[in-house]
């Protein structure tokens, strides 16, 4: 029993789990969706913040060296080359320059966050520095173009010119297909932001209908733990109209299966309870009956067992009438015998209690009644484990149970047979006393009333001694059983406990 306490998951526990898997369930969809917008959030702002500045940027410098590749067109037909050489200079120095910074600051800021793919970021740097480091030679050229120009040697002029203007549609291409790189590298990297939101959304579909199974099941889950709750209340009520019959209990591990186990033992100790009032009360109103009826006859059978014993005198030697007398007189005597017992059962005093060795009560009544039942082909074994403790019994009381319990195996063997009688210590200080017979045994419907007043299997007895000695062994606080003894017979088994403190009025119940 300590063990499935241990053991056991409280209601509470297992509602708590429950709802902690719905919760977790639900953190998870709410987590995951957190995730997913701030990704969102963040790609839309590296979009806004980086991908849009270095498109523009590199539309910007491919627009510059357009412009360029136009002025160095027209720049050996210009009136004044003087004005021209300030602008490309100008060009050179500033606006090439803050390109490409610019173009650097935007590759940086589109690709902080290492969303490249294969060839990565570092093939982007590479390449606009090699752009940069092939632009950078047009300053020479462009030097030798306008002292060419002033020296008025056309000829050197125009070669120089289309070389330049080669070098310029050559950057473009390079820039062109730098733009188209990072154009491309922005549709993957919006593709990829696509197909991940598409998952997303997939896995939080997925997410929410999981949410929803776990928080159907776990209410079906609590409700199926609350059940013996109604099964419970509709048993107290079926109590309450009177339906005090047992009832199987359905097996759970939590505190509703103990309070079921507890609610039907409680039951079965009211009903035992009734049970035993109504044999009480029934015995209380039998026991003042048979004190009237006994104090009403015991007077006569005196008298009539005196005057047969005069009447027995007063015949002399007549060997028949003898023969009727003596019959009359064992009657006589029986109905005595009867009379005392329930003059027993009807005055029965609480127990006087007094620390007593109960091995040596059981050898006196092992003693005391051997002659009894060896007359009946009976023989007594007796086995009394050694230093029994001392108990605190009405040893009169006892021995008469023990004799009441012999004298019942005894009547169970008809054909003789072995009695044994032992007294054992048990684990808890008492003693336990075992009667074991070799007879036909009790079947389970009679062992079920045997220790009921008045109830008996034989042709010939009252059914007050087992009703007698439960009473006295319960007055002493200990307990009596009937159980089957193999390959046959019957044993009962009378447990004292250590200490015992008989109640003031026990046995008083009998009347």
């Amino acid at each position: 029993m300590k063990r499935v306490m241990r053991d056991r998951r409280t209601v509470a526990t297992r509602v708590l789990l429950s709802y902690a898997i719905v919760t977790l369930a639900f953190s998870l969809v709410v987590g995951w969706s957190v995730a997913a917008m701030r990704k969102a959030a963040r790609d839309a702002v590296t979009m806004r913040a980086g991908y849009l500045p270095l498109a523009l940027v590199l539309r910007d410098a491919v627009g510059s060296q357009d412009v360029w590749n136009t002025q160095l067109n027209h720049v050996t037909a210009a009136k004044n080359p003087a004005d021209q050489r300030v602008w490309f200079e100008l060009a050179l120095r500033g606006g090439r320059t803050k390109t490409f910074g610019e173009l650097r600051s935007a590759l940086e800021r589109a690709f902080e966050g290492g969303e490249a793919p294969s060839g990565g970021v570092e093939d982007l740097r590479r390449e606009v520095t090699e752009i940069e480091r092939f632009l950078d030679g047009d300053r020479e050229l462009v030097a030798r173009l306008f002292d060419s120009l002033t020296e008025r040697n056309e000829a050197r002029a125009e070669q120089l010119r289309d070389h330049l203007v080669t070098r310029g549609h050559q950057a473009k291409r390079r820039l062109s297909q730098l733009e188209q790189r990072v154009e491309r590298l922005v549709d993957s990297l919006i593709s990829e932001a696509q197909r991940r939101e598409r998952w997303a959304m997939r896995f939080l579909v997925a997410l929410a209908a999981f949410t929803l199974v776990v928080g159907v099941g776990m209410a079906a889950y609590a409700r199926r733990i609350l059940a013996p709750l109604g099964a419970v209340t509709a048993r107290a009520k079926a109590v309450a109209s009177g339906d005090l019959t047992p009832r199987p209990v359905a097996q759970s591990n939590d505190e509703l299966g103990e309070l079921a186990i507890t609610f039907e033992a409680m039951v079965g100790a009211i009903a035992r309870a009734n049970a035993e009032l109504l044999a009480a009360e029934r015995l209380a109103t039998i026991g003042k009956m048979a004190a009237h009826v006994t104090h009403e006859i015991r007077n006569p059978l005196s008298s009539l067992a005196l005057n047969v014993e005069l009447l027995e005198e007063e015949l002399g030697d007549g060997a028949e009438a003898r023969a009727l007398l003596r019959a009359i007189k064992g009657e006589i005597e029986r109905l005595t015998t009867i009379s005392e017992r329930y003059l027993s059962v009807a005055r029965r005093k609480p127990p006087r209690l007094e620390r007593e060795d109960v091995g040596q009560i059981c050898r006196d009544a092992a003693a005391f009644v051997r002659g009894e039942l060896e007359r009946h082909h009976v023989s007594v074994k007796l086995s009394v484990e050694p230093d029994l403790p001392a108990l605190a019994v009405d040893e009169g009381q006892i021995r008469q149970a023990l004799l009441n319990l012999l004298r019942n195996a005894r009547e169970a063997m008809p054909s003789g047979g072995t009695v044994e009688l032992r007294a054992e210590r048990t684990g808890e200080g008492g003693v336990v006393l075992t009667v074991e017979d070799e007879g036909a045994g009790i079947g389970e419907e009679a062992r079920a009333r045997l220790f009921e007043p008045f109830y008996t299997t034989k042709t010939h007895g009252t059914g007050l001694g087992l009703a007698i000695t439960r009473e006295i062994v319960e007055a002493h606080g200990g307990k009596i059983t009937c159980e089957p003894r193999e390959p046959h017979g019957t044993r009962f088994e009378v447990r004292l406990p250590a200490g015992t403190d008989a109640p003031s009025e026990a046995g008083g119940a009998s009347g």
